[in-house]
């Protein structure tokens, strides 16, 4: 029999009666015959709430102890989880990462699993019980307890589907799927039933749900993902190639007749609280970029967009952005003793930026696109600060107050409510 590995978000798990809720569902899908192991964010905001009492000891919480501390909110989840399922009389055992044998690197905070050890939870399984695993983290090579970063149960999720050889990995969240635009910001914006991997990863790293390493892992293992809602029994957005979804089509595992996708555009994204740095007139010659950007990195500063103007004398201008929370750490940085060796002219910075970008396979080889992305944001009066693009993604940054216009303007021009 095939494994199915469900992925229970956050929000699907606030209270004790969505935990019971859960339960009931899974029993339904054993009495049908189905093999399911379950994965398991934190309840809520719980993760939230223990970095909060952290940060009141102290602002910078050593990393190994900030791991061992969030690791506890899935713990908690999964147990409850298994002490729900018992209760109803199913057989169900709660796994820790360390104890479902997922082994990592030793990057606290960012860990990247390296291989995952399943004997205990096929053990288990072979036993006849529901295995219920604690998302988000693992154990590295001392035996120290690691977490995957934010999202990192999406990655869980969909490592262990692989690992286990699952026939699909079902995300179960606080939404029915995947849209063309975030329909908090657009009123019309539509589900989209199927993605590719390409598209996804280009979706999930510039603002849609799903952490872009899940994604990843997915497209290298060939592992169906859908999205669904944990609330509204909805068909969801299914990710894969197109091979994999006629296969799922003609054995019956999706029900609803879904196509490939023939916009042009799948979907226009957006991302909130952007900063941008620009340091003005550095030299143009190799190994700058690397002094610039190495410090940001051991300070586990994520930079996202980069800009590189045309040399002039010997010199150039370089722009990047990174969160608003880490603008005045990145400053701190890019103003310390060794960069400013490199003699740049001076810093610029600005916060409250935001991103917006329009995605899908076929821009690549379709002219015209970006003319008609960039003159909705001018007869918008939309000001574009930035933009960076490639082969199925544009991105252009804003004005964080011009976003919402923006959004709705673009996703409309472009049909993405039909």
């Amino acid at each position: 029999m095939e494994i199915i590995v469900r992925k229970y978000g956050g929000t699907s798990l606030d209270s004790i009666a969505k935990i019971k809720k859960i339960a009931e569902t899974t029993k339904k899908s054993i009495d049908q015959g189905k093999k399911i192991v379950l994965v398991v964010s934190a309840m809520g905001k719980s993760t939230d709430e223990l970095l909060k009492k952290a940060k009141m000891l102290s602002k910078h919480a050593n990393t190994r102890e900030l791991d061992l501390l969030m690791s506890s909110g899935e713990i908690v989840s999964s147990a409850l989880m298994s002490i729900a399922l018992q209760e109803l009389g199913l057989k169900a055992i709660s796994l820790t990462g360390f104890q479902a044998g997922i082994d990592t690197n030793s990057t606290f905070g960012e860990a990247q699993i390296i291989s995952i050890d399943n004997k205990r939870i096929h053990n288990e399984i072979n036993k006849g019980r529901i295995v219920v695993i604690a998302g988000f983290q693992g154990y590295n090579e001392n035996f120290e307890i690691t977490t995957l970063g934010r999202g990192g149960s999406d990655t869980t999720a969909v490592a262990l589907a692989a690992s286990l050889k699952a026939y699909i990995c079902e995300v179960y969240t606080d939404v029915e799927g995947i849209f063309t635009a975030d329909p908090r910001i657009v009123k019309n914006a539509k589900k989209i039933d199927y993605l590719s991997y390409e598209d996804m990863l280009e979706l999930a790293n510039y603002g849609a749900k799903m952490h872009p390493r899940s994604i990843e892992l997915g497209l290298h293992y060939n592992m169906p993902i859908i999205i669904k809602s944990s609330f509204e029994n909805k068909t969801g957005t299914i990710i894969c190639n197109i091979e994999k979804l006629n296969d799922l089509q003609k054995r019956g595992i999706i029900l609803n007749k879904i196509t490939e996708n023939r916009n042009k555009v799948t979907g226009v994204t957006s991302e909130r609280n952007i900063s941008k740095i620009t340091l003005h007139s550095i030299p143009d010659k190799p190994g700058i970029a690397a002094k610039v950007f190495k410090p940001l990195s051991e300070a586990r500063i994520n930079i996202d967009v980069i800009v590189q103007n045309i040399s002039r004398n010997h010199k150039t201008d370089l722009t990047f952005t990174v969160k608003n929370e880490d603008l005045d750490h990145a400053l701190i940085i890019v103003q310390n003793k060794s960069i400013k060796n490199i003699n740049y002219e001076n810093i610029t910075s600005g916060s409250n930026y935001a991103k917006i970008s329009i995605i899908g396979s076929g821009i690549q080889n379709t002219p015209g696109y970006a003319a008609k992305f960039f003159e909705t944001l001018f007869k918008s009066k939309v000001n574009i600060e930035m933009i960076t693009t490639s082969d199925i993604r544009i991105t252009c940054l804003i004005n964080d107050t011009d976003l919402d216009k923006a959004v709705n303007k673009v996703h409309n021009v472009f049909d993405l409510f039909k």
